[in-house]
């Protein structure tokens, strides 16, 4: 039978497909084709959770009183671990009770804060490119979205003086990532203490994305915005438990800030969540307490990852400058292509898949991510078959 008379919601309606859907449906048909993908698409870590982790997990399982309906608010546990990896990471001082709140993820959390604050109509500051739920979520609650392009040539770090005076009184809420998913641009500390000042002078709402907050090299150490004089009076930040820790199936991870701001995304959840499973959170706890040791290793992966790639595109005619921190790597297309066509394109002659930018929004036209998602092996056979199929950046 026919629903031809049933349509969804104008706020579905009014969505572009979700490029990495449509990824995920022509990588399943290449790979049916008996395609052999090397997948640098999406920003899945290879390699399972940290031993300590599983082994958590494991034992959690074994406790009948897992099995119930956690917390609304999350573990106390969970919560206090949060708190405690805050002030050792980044002397930020935090009430586990009410500046701390565990998420499904940090996708699910931003988009909920969306549905949470937004109104139809809204005027909402979204850099562009940015990371999808960034400027979906305010979609889907009917915000009015002001895009912020981003330039290569400020290294992609937002210019506040883009933004016209008239549209900063208007706005409600800033969102924002630094270090960057996609571009793995890294701001500064004075453009945060620029940023609250904005946001304090024009009462907007900073929602701040520190998802790559531990993924940082050459001796960088990404800023929080919670560390900035009055952020906590006007923002929250994200944190995911995916990138650091290869959690990303496990769907963990929190917001802190403003208790105001969490309080009315924590009475959203309640509505339509019951929060994460009692063990995945110990799991997280354990996940956040291990030494430093095991995050100088993730670092030092990926560093080198990132330094094996960019010398091997540069044969290639890419010039490259070596990002500080993230998983990915944002390149131009070739002379002549746009991100969509290009992406298809090596996808079709190489089976190396990357993201076309202009998935992250309008300010990616014209650049592919990278993810640093595989051994150097593969690596090594993802940069042999573009020079095999004479793809180069000219």
């Amino acid at each position: 039978m026919s629903l031809d008379w049933i349509s969804p919601a104008e706020r579905l309606q009014s969505l572009p497909q979700y490029v990495f859907a449509r990824l995920d449906e022509l990588k399943a048909h290449a790979r049916n084709q008996g395609v052999d993908l090397i997948d640098l698409g999406m920003g899945n870590p290879d390699g399972a959770a940290p031993a300590p982790v599983i082994a958590a997990a494991k034992a959690a399982l074994d406790e009948a009183t897992n099995h119930g309906y956690p917390p609304f608010e999350g573990t106390a546990n969970f919560r206090g671990a949060i708190a405690k990896w805050y002030y050792r990471r980044y002397g930020v001082t935090l009430d586990p009770n009410s500046e701390a709140l565990p998420l499904l993820g940090s996708k699910e959390g931003l988009g909920h804060l969306a549905l949470a604050y937004i109104n139809p109509g809204d005027t909402v500051l979204v850099p562009s490119p940015a990371y999808p739920v960034h400027f979906r979520g305010p979609a889907i609650a009917g915000a009015n979205i002001h895009n912020i392009i981003l330039k290569a040539e400020n290294d992609w770090e937002i210019d506040l003086n883009d933004i016209p005076v008239d549209v900063a009184r208007k706005a409600k809420i800033l969102f924002f990532n630094y270090p960057s998913n996609p571009t793995g641009a890294t701001a500064s500390r004075a453009f945060f203490e620029d940023v609250v000042a904005f946001a304090r002078e024009y009462k907007i709402l900073l929602v701040h994305d520190l998802c790559y907050a531990e993924l940082a090299f050459d001796g960088y150490k990404p800023t929080s915005l919670l560390e900035i004089p009055g952020a906590k009076e006007i923002g929250v930040e994200f944190h995911t438990l995916s990138k650091t820790y290869n959690m990303a199936g496990w769907r963990v991870g929190f917001v802190v800030g403003n208790s105001q701001i969490i309080q009315g995304l924590r009475t959203l959840k309640t509505n339509l969540d019951y929060g994460i499973f009692a063990a995945l959170q110990t799991a997280a706890q354990t996940a956040l307490e291990l030494p430093d040791e095991y995050v100088i290793q993730v670092q030092n992966r990926y560093r080198e990852r990132r330094d094996f790639i960019i010398a091997g595109l540069s044969k290639l005619g890419w010039n490259i400058k070596p990002t500080k921190a993230t998983m990915y790597l944002w390149i131009p297309c070739a002379v002549g292509w746009n991100s969509t066509d290009f992406a298809l394109m090596v996808m079709q002659k190489t089976g190396v898949v990357f993201t076309p930018g202009n998935a992250f929004g309008i300010g990616g036209e014209g650049y592919v991510r990278i993810s640093l998602i595989a051994d150097l092996d593969r690596l090594g056979e993802a940069l042999q078959r573009l020079t095999d199929a004479g793809i180069r950046y000219e």
